[in-house]
């Protein structure tokens, strides 16, 4: 099988922009031109930043997985599975209620 092809720089503006609508944040309301008085970014800066990040980061983040053994372990275990606050409501809406 092939490896997948990197997204383009039009698709990686298209995701970041997307992302960021959701967010609530437009990138339009940035300068287009520098402003050195107060030092916020142009646009094409702050894309050009955003493009890199997504670029790169994000997928180191996805590669990387817990340790299985050691002294961390146990740590990170009790995060993947954290006590509920409310154990009877989420019982019932799970349907494990019912089985008593």
């Amino acid at each position: 099988m092939s490896q997948p092809q990197p997204p383009t720089q039009e698709q990686l503006d298209a995701y970041i922009r997307t992302r960021l609508a959701l967010a609530g944040v437009d990138l339009d309301l940035l300068p287009t031109q520098p402003d050195p008085a107060t030092g916020v970014p142009t646009r094409d800066q702050a894309l050009r930043s955003l493009r890199s990040f997504v670029a790169t980061v994000p997928g180191a983040i996805a590669g990387w997985a817990p340790p299985v053994s050691g002294a961390p372990a146990a740590a990170y275990a009790q995060q993947a599975a954290p006590p509920l606050l409310y154990p009877s409501i989420t019982e019932a809406w799970t349907g494990k209620a019912d089985a008593r």
